[in-house]
């Protein structure tokens, strides 16, 4: 090979090695050193200082979350402190009957006098009732001739089924498309003529007559026939409905309700009023059904419940209240109440007031059968009277409340105390000294010892026989810095008999217990959300996190740079090195050729 041959095949291969310039990015692939585990090794040096500050955060971040747990610990101590400052809670009373199973109610007010009280009930309330005439509605045929009045349409309160009934022994089968004749007919031939059947239309009753007693009905009958034309008293040879047989129809309206009086004191368009207790109630005989009607006079203001006495077919009304009050209807002559004899004339029922006597003393009088204090005159107390009998009513203070209101506050007061005391702890086991989290915060901890001293102090300005936890039975557990109810037989009796002084222990104005305690809470924790301490200590954990990830950020940032600066230099050390290796190759392979020809 010639010299030129020679430089041309370098040239060539230097391109061709130009051309494959990334493949050298491979660590050692020319110089054989491994150098991107140096680079790997120098980079995890230089992130050093993030990993101290990472841990540093994590510090920061579990310091957050115990002062957030320490902050609801006070938040639920500050609800049981405001509880014992609720309205009531030292003079609530309780109330009982002491008849086993009464179905009688009691309650009783703030401050309510504590003892027993006997209400001997003389005569129960009522209200007031007025009802309107009996058979309103027209009977079920105008004559004794009732072959077009058919089953399906009998105009009385039950509907009949068809089926069978049984009349002496002999069934007889009805249809509903059969006509009262034709019951009446089947009635004398199932009894061989011993029996026959009639309507009268002057009472609107059914009469059946024999010359022997007759026996109605049977167990084993499928038609409600008897009863719908209201048959039953057996006994003798003649049998009449007990009641008139035809009824009002409720849901149709006025016009076509088969009233037996027609309705004239309307206007032209069908449209009257009346009133009840001076409220007027508006209604329109072509539109206005009677259920309408009685709907509307419930819903109304008059203070009255209409209702529709299917039995004796007519119209009743209640005063919504009872007592001696008076229940007042008007209409002019032809209007409505006319029709369904509900007029000022119609028989009205007076209320009665409720007599009664308090342990043995005057007569009293109440309109309600809810005896209270405007009535007897024992303040705050209220009974609810349910039969005419004597019953004693139990008042008594209302010391489970107070009880569990104050046994909130030890459990909630304790709470904060072990928290805190778990979280600044300092112990020794075996020569090693563990540090709580919080056991370098000395404002935490003096926090702790301020609210011991709270609890332990006594209230200026009292005159009662309460002035300290101590004079309720409750002191600290010996070597803890929890509260306890000592003494339990102390604090019931207080519950029971001073609970006056006990109200003015914890409420005391600005100087009370609770006092004293919500105010420490509020201002020095910040709870109200105006700052202190417990939300400074936060804040400042929380600004340190966020410069700690800025200071990382900005290291990572110049990790990036550090990297891609050493591997340019170490890829470039591996061109050059590869660039050498190819050439020598190329000059010792060309020129050793030309020297052995």
């Amino acid at each position: 090979m010639t010299n030129d041959t020679a430089a041309t095949a370098i040239g060539k291969n230097l391109r061709n090695f130009t051309l494959n310039m990334a493949g050298l990015q491979l660590s050692g692939l020319a110089s054989g050193f491994d150098w991107k585990s140096l680079v790997d090794s120098l980079m995890e040096l230089e992130r050093t200082p993030i990993t101290r500050l990472q841990a540093e955060k994590t510090v920061n971040d579990r310091k957050v979350s115990a002062l957030s747990g320490l902050n609801t610990r006070l938040a639920e101590l500050k609800t049981a402190t405001t509880t014992l400052k609720t309205s009531g809670l030292f003079n609530g009373r309780s109330a009982a009957s002491t008849t086993t199973n009464s179905n009688w109610l009691a309650t009783a007010g703030s401050g309510t006098a504590t003892g027993n009280y006997t209400f001997n009930i003389l005569e129960l309330a009522t209200a007031a009732r007025r009802a309107g005439a009996n058979d309103i509605g027209m009977g079920i045929a105008p004559t004794a001739d009732v072959s077009g009045v058919t089953l399906a349409t009998l105009p009385t309160s039950t509907v009949v089924k068809a089926g069978t009934f049984t009349v002496n022994g002999s069934v007889i089968t009805v249809d509903l498309t059969d006509s009262l004749a034709d019951v009446f007919t089947e009635i004398s031939t199932a009894t061989g003529g011993s029996v026959t059947a009639a309507y009268n239309p002057a009472t609107d009753r059914i009469e059946l007559n024999s010359a022997s007693e007759i026996v109605l009905g049977a167990a084993n009958d499928t038609s409600n026939f008897l009863a719908a034309a209201r048959l039953g008293n057996n006994g003798t040879g003649a049998i009449s409905s007990t009641t008139a047989l035809g009824t009002t129809r409720l849901s149709t309206p006025l016009v076509d309700a088969r009233l037996k009086n027609a309705i004239t004191a309307v206007d032209g368009s069908g449209a009257g009023s009346f009133t009840i207790n001076g409220v007027s109630i508006a209604y329109n005989v072509n539109t206005d059904s009677l259920s309408t009607i009685l709907a509307r006079i419930n819903s109304s203001s008059a203070g009255v419940s209409a209702s529709f006495d299917s039995m004796n077919d007519r119209v009743v009304l209640t005063n919504k209240t009872t007592g001696d009050v008076g229940l007042s209807v008007s209409e002019a002559a032809g209007g409505l109440l006319d029709a369904i004899g509900l007029t000022s004339s119609s028989t009205l029922e007076r209320g009665k007031n409720a007599r009664y006597t308090v342990n043995g003393g005057p007569e009293l009088s109440s309109a309600s059968n809810t005896l209270d204090g405007g009535s007897h005159g024992i303040e705050g107390l209220s009974v609810t009277a349910r039969s005419q009998t004597s019953e004693t009513i139990a008042v008594t203070a209302n010391t489970a409340a107070m009880r569990t209101a104050i046994d909130t506050f030890i459990t909630k007061f304790n709470a904060v105390q072990t928290y805190i005391d778990e979280q600044t702890k300092v112990t020794t086991s075996n020569g090693k000294v563990t540090a709580a989290l919080l056991s370098s915060n000395r404002e935490i901890q003096e926090w702790a010892r301020t609210l011991r001293t709270s609890a332990f102090g006594s209230i200026a300005g009292l005159d009662g026989t309460i002035k300290r936890l101590d004079d309720l039975g409750i002191d600290f557990t010996s070597g803890t810095s929890n509260l306890t109810v000592k003494d339990a037989s102390k604090l019931d009796a207080a519950l029971l008999n001073n609970a006056g002084d006990i109200e003015r222990f914890f409420n005391l104005d600005s100087t009370g217990f609770s006092a004293k305690f919500l105010a420490f809470i509020d201002n020095t924790t910040g709870l109200t959300g105006t700052g202190g301490a417990l939300g400074s200590q936060t804040t400042a954990l929380n600004n340190s996190s966020k410069s700690i990830d800025d200071q990382i950020a900005a290291i990572e940032r110049q990790l990036v740079q550090r990297r891609s600066q050493l591997e340019a230099g170490f890829i470039a050390m591996e061109t050059a090195q590869a660039q050498l290796q190819q050439m020598q190759a190329q000059l010792t392979n060309a020129f050793g050729q030309n020297t052995t020809k």
